[in-house]
């Protein structure tokens, strides 16, 4: 069975959306990189992450912001070739980013739990808040890394829903801080 995590930056009250920029149009976009100390020991989870990553999953939203700009990105060189998903039911097959290796759109959350029923390695999420939301209310991610920012932003998307719904306990793999305040958590989901 294949593990499927998700990573991503995060506030501290819970929002996702555009940390690297205005791309969904957050007033505070781009929070990840203004008014905080660059320090590098803190983005070493995205690095990690590399040596464990065998193929990429996005929502359509995501997908649609990354796939024309990463695979020409030398930050991002190391997914080029890596097979990527697509979990949406609107995508067309000739709206997929040629020369961004394999690309495959699923088409429902089962199609991602047969996708992870399957042989290989892990499943890295980037971005894709709203795909997030649905399959951990499905109970179909296995881990969260996320690099958690010393910001307030009040609004924006948020990585889990407000849905009442049945708990998920989650056991802390690895943690830790620094200088300039940001915190890496990892997180196993407890089955």
């Amino acid at each position: 069975m294949r593990k499927l995590v998700y990573t991503g930056f995060m506030s501290l009250d819970g929002v996702v959306d555009s940390p690297g920029g205005p791309a969904e149009g957050h007033r505070s976009g781009g929070w990840v990189v203004k008014d905080l100390e660059f320090v590098p020991e803190a983005w070493s989870l995205k690095g990690e992450e590399l040596a464990d990553t065998t193929a990429l999953m996005f929502g359509r939203s995501s997908y649609e912001a990354f796939a024309p700009v990463w695979p020409g990105s030398e930050d991002h060189a190391s997914y080029k070739d890596l097979p990527k998903y697509v979990v949406s039911t609107t995508l067309s097959d000739d709206a997929l980013v040629d020369g961004w290796g394999p690309t495959t759109i699923l088409r429902s959350t089962e199609d991602v739990a047969a996708l992870k029923e399957g042989e290989g390695g892990a499943i890295f999420i980037h971005g894709s808040a709203e795909l997030a939301r649905r399959l951990s209310d499905a109970g179909l991610i296995d881990q969260y890394n996320l690099l958690v920012f010393p910001v307030l932003l009040g609004a924006g998307k948020s990585l889990f829903g407000r849905a009442d719904r049945d708990k998920h306990m989650l056991r802390l793999r690895e943690s830790e801080s620094y200088s300039n305040g940001i915190l890496k958590l990892v997180y196993d989901v407890a089955r």
